[in-house]
């Protein structure tokens, strides 16, 4: 199985970085996209639809966190690493749970970039070639697709068609946040964002039937101010 021949876009304010990476990338057959600042790479995301972001935390604008957050909460599962230039830093931590798939520090070896590139674009063919799956199982929490049925150590839960959407959705995409207005589009149905607690509600419900301690979440997690991710 080759990764080559896929579109990577580049969100990066520094030209020599950005030249770096393209003779790299092009030793390797790919096709890169650049962009100098955060509003320009997160219309080139949704433009060209890459197979794979490359992103820079500090950019002029808009941050590379906010460009993260804005496309895990539009839906985007395209893997994307951050760029930051320090290592064990808020941004790392942060980035990671806005969705970001891996971090490089800068000054970055370009050997390690491409290896973790090529690293996550096998993996993203491997799960395109996966089988949709009708069954999660996370230690202690089973979430049968097929028969819109939950088990919690072996015992049936009973939820509501929206609990279970919205519990689906979130063991859907493990490790990946997702805001309150994605939740809302996708579970619910709306198309604009509008000021209401139902998630929140349908979260605490859901937090008391599945979790072994409600007040202490093992499945479903808050990100403050921005909506919940599931960790199961």
């Amino acid at each position: 199985m080759t990764s080559a021949g896929k579109t990577i876009l580049i969100v990066e304010d520094d030209q020599p970085s950005r030249d770096v990476v393209r003779l790299a990338t092009q030793a390797q057959n790919h096709t890169l996209i650049e962009a100098a600042t955060g509003t320009e790479g997160l219309e080139a995301a949704r433009e060209h639809n890459p197979d794979l972001i490359i992103l820079d935390v500090n950019l002029p604008g808009m941050s590379g966190l906010d460009v993260c957050r804005r496309l895990r909460a539009e839906g985007s599962r395209v893997p994307i690493i951050m760029l930051t230039a320090k290592a064990d830093t808020i941004d790392v931590v942060v980035g990671l749970e806005l969705g970001a798939d891996d971090y490089v520090t800068k000054p970055f070896e370009v050997r390690e970039l491409m290896a973790r590139i090529g690293a996550h674009l096998r993996r993203s063919e491997l799960s395109a070639q996966e089988q949709p799956r009708d069954r999660f199982e996370f230690p202690g929490l089973v979430i049968d697709l097929g028969r819109r049925q939950v088990f919690r150590d072996g015992q049936e839960v009973l939820l509501t068609l929206t609990e279970f959407n919205l519990l689906a959705l979130l063991a859907s995409r493990p490790g990946q946040v997702m805001s309150r207005g994605d939740l809302l589009r996708r579970v619910w149905g709306y198309e604009v964002e509008i000021e209401t607690r139902t998630v929140d509600a349908h979260v605490y419900r859901l937090r008391r039937k599945i979790e072994p301690e409600a007040e202490k979440p093992t499945y479903i997690h808050s990100v403050p101010g921005i909506g919940y991710r599931f960790a199961g």
